[in-house]
């Protein structure tokens, strides 16, 4: 199982996604010290159309979306996962869990979100015109009882119990164990607005200041913006809380946006688990 970014997809990178691909079905085809990367991917061209005896991989990718699967962030990236041929495995990608018009339902039309978060009806925000066209849409397509999967997770939801962070607290000396101290220094302008509170978070970035939209930054109703502290990075990308991110607040959010998100890994890896289980069950009975 492999994991990459969405740029992989490029028509520009077709060719190169060929020879990855290729590479993964021929494992033992090695790129030989006096082949060019075109000589071995002609080489393995001619294997895969003139038959082969070796070890062979069945591998199939697919471009998935981690919100779609309870991850509190809109982060596409690409799988990879392959399969002995000779295994003969019958495997797929796993069924999205959740999505945003489960997420919208919960919002706009029973309320249960701004309830789960004990928002009032007054203090819960208003809907625009669009928004309201997208809502009656939304019922129009499910009738009375909604969607049948979850609702994308938020960034309301994956930092609820921690602390907000403040400048100059020393309250926040107990809570350093944690990776959760304010960050100061965000600022929002156009193109670089952060990420909604209560929408899930952009794909966080390797990088501390100055990422393209603002994705390490958090944004309220009223406007105001915060960086993430660590552990809601963490948590944004589904890391227990136990699990200790090392070094300064920019090297730990370079760690953190390179990252796979925990819970789209263990969906796959669990999914191509429970394959594996029932094959191994199937030869033994």
């Amino acid at each position: 199982m492999f994991e990459n970014v969405k740029g992989l997809l490029r028509a520009s990178f077709a060719e190169y996604l060929e020879y990855v691909l290729l590479r993964l079905t021929y494992p033992q085809l090695v790129k030989l010290e006096t082949e060019t990367v075109e000589e071995h991917l002609g080489r393995l061209e001619r294997a895969h159309t003139g038959g082969y005896d070796g070890l062979i991989y069945r591998p199939v990718f697919r471009l998935l979306n981690s919100a779609d699967y309870g991850v509190p962030q809109k982060r596409e990236r690409v799988f990879i996962v392959g399969f002995r041929a000779d295994l003969r495995e019958e495997w797929s990608f796993p069924k999205p869990t959740h999505s945003q018009d489960a997420l919208l339902w919960a919002k706009w039309v029973t309320g249960e979100y701004w309830d789960e978060h004990g928002f009032t009806r007054d203090e819960r925000p208003a809907m625009s015109a669009a928004l309201r066209k997208k809502v009656d849409k939304l019922r129009d397509r499910y009738g009375l009882f909604g969607p049948d999967t979850k609702r994308w997770r938020t960034v309301r939801d994956a930092i609820r119990g921690l602390p907000e962070p403040s400048p100059g607290v020393d309250f926040w000396a107990s809570h350093r164990s944690m990776n959760h101290e304010y960050r100061g220094g965000a600022m929002s302008y156009p193109g670089h607005t952060g990420s909604e509170i209560d929408e899930p978070s952009k794909a966080l970035k390797a990088g501390a200041h100055g990422v393209p939209g603002g994705e390490n930054m958090v944004r309220y109703p009223d406007g105001s913006v915060r960086y993430y502290t660590v552990r809601e990075s963490a948590r944004i990308q589904t890391f227990p809380d136990d699990y200790h991110i090392t070094g300064v607040w920019g090297e730990a959010m370079r760690q953190l946006g390179n990252a796979v998100p925990v819970g789209l890994a263990e969906a796959v890896a669990s999914s191509v688990q429970k394959q594996l289980a029932r094959s191994k069950q199937l030869a033994f009975s």
